[in-house]
């Protein structure tokens, strides 16, 4: 008989470990990290080319280069790829990143001999259609002028470009006259330049066997090995932070962003801030939700954020509040960090915290495709191997004394950027 009255007994997420990839090499040397651990023939194939903004000799080209890939290549149209991709059952997507290109490809094992020359066409062939292009030009110009019609969007785009400054690969916005001044040799310029096997790393998970690494090798082998590209030399980030007040009509509600350039996972603080952030504004019961949503009730949704890329990072604030109350959620945004920076952590918040941010990672761990995301952003970022084992060692066990002193370290009010948009 099944007891259905007594609820099973709550574990800790304990000996959370990250399988180690296997490693291989295709005969032009790209590595391929390879996570075998399906049980259904599926397979998902990643490619990752450092080729993204700090990589481009011309702003929006990265981007531009990425969304194009897949619109024609010199044997296929973008509706005979797309054509084909369907009656497969597969899917190719392109995700657009700061730092690289990412071409996400799933197929059932038994269609990757129909799939993987497409692939492989996609990544050495694209024909970068000049309608296509004119396509992609018109349409970014109209999706520009939406988005600087939203008060948020405007604010995101103002942090970034004060924190990193106008010309940083991570601070600069996209504006219409950019990509009025795009080429269509500028991308291919920039494909051939960066898109080459010594710029390359593949991710390999599902249900592997010898016979679906042959086929990888044989339809992403001839992928031409290129010379290695070095990234810019990044200009100088803006020292003297500043308030500043961005007026936008017909809005009933003002876009606070506070932020401050922080560092990129290598960093030795790095795990400790990601506690931190979470307790800050990193999910919902966290202190600003608590505070500012639940108890003054000034707005819906309030959270802190760490991103981070492969060469820097930044932290901020954000929300949306009515416009009269701009002023008292700024002072209750800095007013949490005070607390941290004074108070120490209760025991029973932080035992809340630790079984949150535990549970998350154990979701990460869950089946090949989703360990594959874990080892990708490991490998493709230079972290040791055991970067993943840290970070679930400091969240057991990182204390209310370490917490402080990064929150009096990170959280000094002079240092934050304030933005705000609105009336």
């Amino acid at each position: 008989m099944l007891d259905r009255k007594t609820p099973p007994p709550i574990k800790a997420a304990d000996n959370l470990l990250l399988p180690k990839a296997a490693v291989s090499y295709l005969r032009n040397n790209i590595p391929v990290h390879t996570i075998n651990m399906g049980t259904q023939d599926i397979v998902k194939v990643e490619v990752v080319f450092f080729s993204g903004r700090p990589f481009e000799d011309k702003k929006l080209v990265a981007r531009s280069t990425s969304r194009l890939l897949k619109e024609g290549t010199v044997n296929k149209s973008a509706s005979e790829i797309a054509e084909k991709i369907d009656f497969y059952g597969g899917t190719i997507s392109i995700p657009v990143n700061l730092d690289t290109t990412n071409i996400t490809f799933y197929s059932l094992s038994k269609h990757l001999d129909e799939l993987l020359p497409l692939l492989g066409e996609i990544i050495c062939t694209p024909s970068f259609p000049q309608e296509e292009m004119d396509a992609l030009i018109a349409n970014s110009r109209q999706r520009l002028k939406i988005d600087l019609s939203k008060n948020d969007l405007i604010a995101y785009r103002n942090i970034t470009e004060n924190i990193f400054g106008k010309e940083h690969p991570y601070g600069y916005n996209s504006e219409a006259s950019l990509y009025d001044q795009l080429d269509r040799k500028d991308l291919i310029r920039h494909h051939q330049e960066n898109m080459v096997a010594n710029n390359t790393m593949i991710f390999l998970s599902g249900k592997i066997d010898d016979q679906v690494l042959k086929k990888l090798d044989r339809y992403l082998g001839d992928i031409p090995q290129g010379k290695k590209r070095k990234k810019r030399n990044f200009p100088e980030l803006p020292t003297a932070v500043r308030k500043e007040h961005l007026f936008h009509s017909d809005t009933v509600q003002t876009a606070v962003r506070i932020g401050r350039r922080l560092f990129n996972r290598a960093h030795p603080d790095f795990h400790g801030m990601y506690v931190l952030n979470t307790i800050l504004g990193g999910y919902f019961g966290s202190r600003l939700m608590e505070n500012i949503r639940e108890k003054k009730g000034y707005t819906y949704n309030i959270y802190s954020s760490m991103d981070t890329m492969m060469f820097d990072g930044y932290f901020y604030v954000g929300t949306e509040v009515s416009n009269h109350l701009t002023k008292k959620t700024v002072q209750e945004i800095y007013h949490e960090m005070e607390v941290l920076q004074n108070d120490l952590v209760g025991e029973k918040e932080l035992l809340m915290v630790r079984n949150y941010l535990l549970g998350s990672l154990l979701t990460m761990l869950d089946g090949p495709l989703n360990i594959i995301n874990v080892v990708k952003e490991t490998v493709s970022e230079g972290m040791p191997e055991h970067h993943f084992e840290t970070l679930v060692k400091t969240i057991q066990q990182i204390s209310p004394r370490e917490l402080r002193d990064l929150a009096q370290k990170y959280f000094r009010k002079e240092d934050f950027w304030e933005l705000t948009v609105g009336k």
